[in-house]
């Protein structure tokens, strides 16, 4: 289908990534949270807030269920816990290269640590939490990925090189 998926932990790039990547590739980017939040009328912090995370998770599914018949040559970024499900990973692939934007814990940290708008760090020890999570997770991106790209110290045009090279080589079967 031509698109470029960006899967990873909260605060790993996704965002920032799909932002500059989509100007570079000259292709439209999309953010599945903010496709949520338009649908819904409201932010993700209140989805999770009143109808919960499960909820939430399906929200997702649906969204990326459209997404497979209506988007192509496009940027993707999806929120951090979208690839937890199973079945979400053969969507993802259905829809384009997944690339999973693979970042340490302290890195995350230091990145999301003053950010209140991330649901999943409310609490004590965002960065326990952080690791725990991105523990549990890791297995989890790295089998939904086509390709896998370690964030940590390169500069935005490193990461650009390396998502641009392997998904080409995705594309083309190589």
């Amino acid at each position: 289908m031509g698109n470029i998926i960006l899967i990873g932990f909260m605060g790993c790039g996704k965002t920032s990534v799909g932002i500059k990547l989509s100007y570079r590739m000259r292709q439209p980017m999309l953010d599945t949270d903010k496709l949520i939040e338009k649908d819904e009328g409201r932010t993700i912090s209140e989805i999770f807030e009143k109808d919960g995370e499960p909820y939430f998770r399906n929200l997702e599914t649906e969204c990326i269920k459209k997404l497979t018949t209506t988007v192509n040559n496009q940027i993707i970024s999806v929120g951090g816990g979208l690839p937890v499900r199973e079945e979400n990973h053969a969507l993802l692939k259905k829809l384009g290269c997944v690339v999973y934007l693979r970042a340490k814990a302290e890195t995350i940290y230091e990145r999301v640590k003053h950010d209140t708008t991330r649901p999943l760090l409310q609490g004590a020890d965002p960065q326990q939490k952080i690791r725990d999570l991105m523990e549990k997770r890791a297995g989890i991106y790295e089998r939904a990925a086509d390709v896998i790209i370690d964030v940590d110290g390169k500069d935005f045009d490193t990461v650009l090189d390396e998502i641009v090279m392997k998904c080409g080589e995705e594309r083309s079967g190589d």
